[in-house]
C-alpha cells in the first residue's frame, strides 16, 4: 500500500475510534437529543453539497425512500441516541469495547438471514471469544445500577449490526453519499425538536463545543470522505482492517484524556473481542472472502462501492 494509503488507513483508525470519548465529553453538558442533533446536523451540512453535485439525489430517495428511512432509523437515529445516553454512566472505553462487538453480532445475524457460508471452527471459535470478552466487560456493571446503559449499548450494537443487511440488500445501486447526507439531513430534523427544548442555558465549555464540532466534522463528514479515498487506494477488502484498530483507540483515549482506569479485565476483555472479531468475520472454508457485515459502522462490497452510516 503507498504512503498515501498508509496515511489514510491510520486517519481511519483514529476517527472512527475517537467518537466515544467525544460523546463522554459532551454528554456532560449537553443532552443526548442536543449530541445526535448537532453531529447529524453538522455532517449533513458538510456531505450534502457533495451527494447534490453527483446528480440524481431527489430521484435516489424517490425510488428508495423505504429501505433509506429504516436505514436510517437503525443505523442513526435509534444508535447514535442509545449510545450517547449509555455514555452518561459507562465509561468511553466500556463501550468503545462492547460497540466491537458488532461484527460477531453482524455473523449470527446473517446467519439467521440465511447465508450459506459454512461457520466453521474458526468463526465458531470467534464467537465464543468475543462473547466471552463481553461478558468479561459487562458482568462488573450488572450489580452497579448500569444494566440500563448495558441495554442501550446492546440496542446500539443490534443496530449497527442491522443497518448494513438493509443497505446491502435493497440500498445496492444506492452511492455512499446519497444514502448518507439524506439519511444524516433527516435525522438532524427528528432531533431538531429535543434538542431545542433541551437547549443548554448556558453556553457549553469550550471542550464540549470542541467535542461537538469534531463529531460532525471528524466523526461524520471527514470520516466518510476519507473512507471513500481509502476504497479507491487500497480496494475494498484491504480498507476494512482498519475498523479492528478503533477499540484500541477508545481505550487509549479514555485513559489518556480522561483518566479512565485501564485494568486487567479491560486488558482481557480488549483481547478477546479483537481476537473474536477477527475470527468471526473471516473468510469461511467453503468460498472466496466476502464481507457480510460491517464492523463498527461499514461494510464493503465486491464493485468497490461501501455504504457507511
Amino acid at each position: 500500500m503507498t504512503a498515501r494509503g498508509w496515511f489514510l488507513f491510520s486517519l481511519m483508525g483514529v476517527v472512527w475510534g475517537i467518537p466515544y470519548l467525544m460523546i463522554k465529553v459532551a454528554v456532560d453538558e449537553v443532552s443526548p437529543s442536543m449530541v445526535v442533533f448537532t453531529r447529524c446536523a453538522l455532517g449533513a451540512a458538510l456531505l450534502l453539497p457533495f451527494a447534490l453535485g453527483q446528480g440524481g439525489l431527489t430521484r435516489t430517495v424517490r425510488t428508495h425512500w423505504r429501505p433509506m428511512l429504516a436505514f436510517a432509523c437503525i443505523e442513526i437515529m435509534v444508535p447514535w441516541f442509545t449510545l450517547t445516553d449509555a455514555e452518561r454512566h459507562l465509561s468511553s472505553s466500556t463501550a468503545g469495547l462492547l460497540i466491537a462487538g458488532v461484527p460477531i453480532v453482524g455473523v449470527v445475524l446473517a446467519r439467521c438471514l440465511g447465508d450459506t457460508e459454512r461457520l466453521g471452527v474458526r468463526r465458531a471459535s470467534g464467537l465464543a471469544l468475543g462473547l466471552a470478552g463481553v461478558a468479561v466487560l459487562t458482568v462488573p456493571h450488572l450489580t452497579g445500577g448500569d444494566a440500563r446503559s448495558l441495554v442501550e449499548v446492546l440496542l446500539t450494537v443490534l443496530g449497527y449490526a442491522t443497518a448494513p443487511l438493509i443497505a446491502a440488500r435493497h440500498l445496492k445501486n444506492v452511492s455512499t453519499l446519497q444514502l448518507t447526507a439524506p439519511c444524516l439531513a433527516l435525522a438532524a430534523l427528528v432531533y431538531a425538536p429535543a434538542a431545542a427544548v433541551t437547549w443548554p442555558s448556558t453556553v457549553p465549555s469550550a471542550q464540549t463545543l470542541t467535542a461537538l464540532a469534531g463529531l460532525g466534522v471528524l466523526c461524520t463528514a471527514l470520516a466518510f470522505i476519507a473512507f471513500l479515498e481509502l476504497i479507491k487506494e487500497a480496494g475494498p477488502t484491504r480498507a476494512t482492517v482498519f475498523t479492528y484498530v478503533n477499540p484500541a483507540v477508545a481505550v487509549a483515549a479514555g485513559a489518556l484524556f480522561l483518566d479512565e482506569p485501564l485494568t486487567a479485565s479491560v486488558a482481557a476483555a480488549f483481547t478477546l473481542i479483537l481476537a473474536g472479531s477477527v475470527l468471526a468475520t473471516a473468510a469461511g472454508p467453503s468460498g472466496p472472502a466476502r464481507p457480510v457485515t460491517w464492523s463498527t459502522r461499514q461494510t464493503s462490497r465486491a464493485d468497490g462501492r461501501v455504504e457507511s452510516p
